[in-house]
């Protein structure tokens, strides 16, 4: 923390106030280009670093322009000094972020900082030459050097620590309310524990001491600035009505500040209660109504004493701030899985959304993404509830004036509503609130109806003996196409290329001697959420929550799994992207066998979510099991992910003799359209897998192969827009006799299912089939 300064940043003399700032810019440039000779400076370092010497010179500028009497004396230019230092600082972590870290050098820059910090207040108590300008630079450059040093160190030691640069950001804008804004009293321990934060950051930023180490140092100067922090508020808080005083000799030149932040207010908590959940709804004549719930809470603020009006606007203002967070949840959830947030299971995705990114994009901006997600949701909790305080203040200080506002209102409400104009007249905040309980009630009894359900199964009392007789002998692979929806196949630009993919594949099997039948299956998840997918289709029951998928695992509920297992075959997961074990896969699904990440033996690049191509996953499992000798039949379920979304980075396919152990795949071209065209990105990525597919088939397939390839479910809307849940469904086989078994099901020729095929629920598929080919 640093002691807030009396005089603020403002205008004066041009002439004067050019020199130092100017000075400091050619030094922080010439830092830069050093930088950039030495170590390599980047696009981002040189911007990050250009940008940031400019906006603290262009603020030493205007503070000078505004003061007639201020001066750069000893102390400030040491103290400038420090903030080129700085500037190099930020330039290094913007490199660091892009994946050129120069850790020394960063170190060293940061430490010569931290050391002037201790000499410029000596200088200036020295030379007699302490000013408030002085003090307000001092503190300016302490607190960017403790954010870009908190930015540096977040990759490593966890977001959290973000917290520690933007708390005195944080401190600032709270001076929107008018006690926030008084002059705090010289403390010196403020001094201490902002070096505190320094040395910690950089300690932290050097990595010599055990991770375990570095979070604690700086779990301790967090609470070290939040106890600093706290009893500045404190203090404030009750030096409130003096400080009231204070600024009423300046209230008209603020008028036009406190009209600003009303209307402000305004805009926020009127948006908070009128925004649609439905990203497609986000249209200006959607925010063209009005919210009675913003009526009634100002109405209660006016007619309600202080006491009461305070404790409405503490609970009030914090409701508004959830509803606006389950908004922004809804959002993106519809955009992501075309269904509103769970509020009782959608937790987890947190965690595992976390680990995606960093599956595909890596630790850093994991990091970042987390950091900026936490931002907004902090943002999303407090700017309601200080536009609610705001406003409830506002209404109770002109009674009179509001409530004629509120009668003129409250009158064009009801007109709107009576006559039936509910699109003017919303009462949307409430709506949504009140289908939040009921969806979280409905929820609750949702779990005890599926623990119900799973323990009816017509199949689970089957003996082992006359289960899957049919397909006897037979290798049979479950084969899941990541995102591979309905949509690839028609509806869109590019579904004539991937139609064409799948009627030249229909070839090539037939040249091959293996036939195809295909239709559609409605998947239980939409944009994500793969395995519920695939414990749909495995369990014949419908998991559409984290919280059934949870339920389901922990049953003994018969999957397609568990079916062959009993049977005779011998079970295997292919599953390419895992990188730690996987319990259910054993506990619930029975392998015998689970290939990850780890154990297929591939030593070539990512393809962003991908962690090895498709094509070498099929090789993999043709190696180690299916080309083996001496073996029983193969059950084996594969997940092909090179279609995982953001389809930045497709593979190609290559002759099957030269994939090798994938290190290959280091010398070879990335196809990276989907960087700047995602629908594009999305159908090349489909159609590598497809032909990848048919290929691996036409090399390795025998009379005993039987393949069921389907989608796990649609792309999210950054593809598709608005569609629905339908992905293909496709079997194919060499041996006519599998196929005649399935000749009653109505499917279609071939391996593009078309209108005249039908459309069953993914939870459908596993007693047909076990009827099928059972007893």
């Amino acid at each position: 923390m640093v002691e807030r300064a009396a005089a603020p940043f403002g205008l004066g003399a041009l002439p004067r106030a050019v020199p130092g700032p100017l000075a400091g810019l050619a030094a922080q440039l010439l830092l830069l280009a050093a930088l950039g000779e030495t170590i390599g400076l980047g696009r981002a370092g040189w911007a990050s670093g250009a940008a940031a010497g400019l906006i603290l010179d262009v603020m030493l500028a205007r503070a000078l322009w505004r003061d007639a009497a201020a001066r750069l004396g000893p102390a400030d230019w040491v103290t400038l000094t420090r903030a080129t230092f700085a500037v190099g600082v930020a330039a290094l972590t913007a490199e660091s972020l892009a994946g050129h870290s120069a850790t020394a050098v960063l170190v060293v820059l940061a430490s010569l900082a931290l050391a002037l910090d201790f000499v410029d207040g000596r200088v200036a108590r020295h030379t007699n030459t302490e000013s408030a300008l002085g003090a307000k630079l001092d503190g300016e450059v302490d607190a960017f050097l403790i954010l870009v040093l908190s930015v540096a160190v977040a990759p490593s030691a966890g977001a959290w620590v973000l917290a520690i640069g933007a708390m005195r950001y944080a401190f600032l804008a709270a001076g929107a309310f008018t006690w926030m804004r008084a002059a705090l009293p010289r403390r010196d321990w403020r001094k201490t524990v902002t070096a505190t934060q320094g040395i910690a950051l950089t300690l932290a930023a050097a990595e010599i001491l055990p991770t375990t180490a570095d979070r604690a140092v700086l779990g301790v100067a967090l609470a070290l600035l939040a106890e600093s922090f706290g009893r500045d508020v404190l203090w404030l808080w009750r030096h409130r009505t003096a400080a009231g005083s204070q600024t009423t000799a300046t209230r008209h030149r603020n008028r036009a500040v406190d009209v600003l932040l009303t209307s402000l207010a305004v805009a926020v908590l009127w948006t908070a209660l009128v925004a649609p959940v439905q990203p497609w709804r986000l249209t200006p004549t959607a925010f063209l109504r009005l919210p009675l719930e913003g009526i009634v809470i100002v109405l209660l603020a006016v007619t309600l004493p202080d006491r009461g009006r305070r404790v409405l606007a503490w609970a009030a203002g914090p409701a508004v701030g959830v509803l606006v967070l389950v908004k922004l949840l809804d959002i993106g959830f519809f955009v992501a899985f075309d269904r509103p947030f769970n509020p009782v299971d959608d937790w987890s995705y947190a965690s595992i959304g976390i680990e995606t990114v960093r599956d595909t994009f890596g630790r850093t901006d994991a990091d970042l993404v987390a950091a900026a997600a936490v931002a907004l949701a902090v943002l999303a909790l407090v700017l309601p509830t200080l536009a609610v305080l705001r406003l409830t203040r506002v209404a109770a200080g002109h009674r009179r004036g509001s409530l004629r506002a509120l009668g003129a209102l409250g009158t064009v409400w009801v007109a709107c509503w009576a006559l039936g104009a509910s699109t003017i007249a919303s009462t949307s905040g409430a709506d949504l609130a009140v289908a939040e309980v009921r969806a979280v009630r409905s929820d609750l009894r949702d779990h005890a109806r599926f623990k119900a359900e799973l323990r009816r199964d017509r199949f689970g009392a089957v003996a082992a003996g006359r289960l899957l007789t049919a397909l006897r002998g037979k290798d049979v692979l479950l084969v899941f196409v990541e995102s591979y929806g309905k949509l690839a196949v028609e509806g869109t630009s590019f579904s004539p290329r991937i139609d064409a993919v799948l009627d030249n594949g229909t070839q090539q099997l037939a040249t091959a001697g293996f036939s195809a039948r295909s239709a559609w299956l409605t998947s239980s998840t939409f944009g994500g959420g793969s395995w519920w997918a695939h414990a749909t289709l495995q369990s014949g029951t419908w998991v559409d929550s984290q919280g059934r998928y949870e339920e389901l695992v922990g049953s003994d509920r018969l999957t397609l799994t568990k079916a062959f297992g009993e049977a005779g075959w011998r079970t295997v997961a292919d599953v390419p992207s895992d990188t730690r074990d996987w319990p259910e896969g054993t506990s619930f699904y029975r392998y015998d066998r689970i290939y990850d990440r780890r154990s297929l033996g591939y030593h070539g690049p990512k393809y962003a979510f991908a962690s090895m191509p498709d094509q070498y996953v099929l090789l993999a499992l043709q190696r180690q099991e299916l080309a083996t000798t001496d073996r029983p039949p193969i059950f084996s379920e594969i997940d092909l992910v090179s279609s995982h979304t953001p389809w930045t980075r497709i593979p190609p396919l290559i002759a099957w003799g030269r994939v090798g152990n994938g290190s290959i795949f280091e010398r070879l071209p990335i196809d990276k359209v989907g960087l700047t065209d995602a629908a594009e990105g999305y159908a090349q990525s489909i159609s590598y897998t497809l032909r990848a597919l048919f290929s691996f088939v036409e090399h390795y397939g025998t009379r005993n192969t039987v393949l069921i390839v389907l989608g796990d479910h649609q792309p999210s809307r950054v593809v598709s827009g608005s569609p629905g849940h339908d992905v293909p469904v496709s079997i194919i086989a060499r041996d006519p006799a599998v196929l005649r078994r399935i000749a009653g099901w109505g499917w279609v020729d071939g391996m593009r299912p078309t209108d005249a095929a039908p459309t069953w629920l993914m939870s459908t598929f596993r007693n047909r089939f076990l009827g099928t080919f059972g007893p």
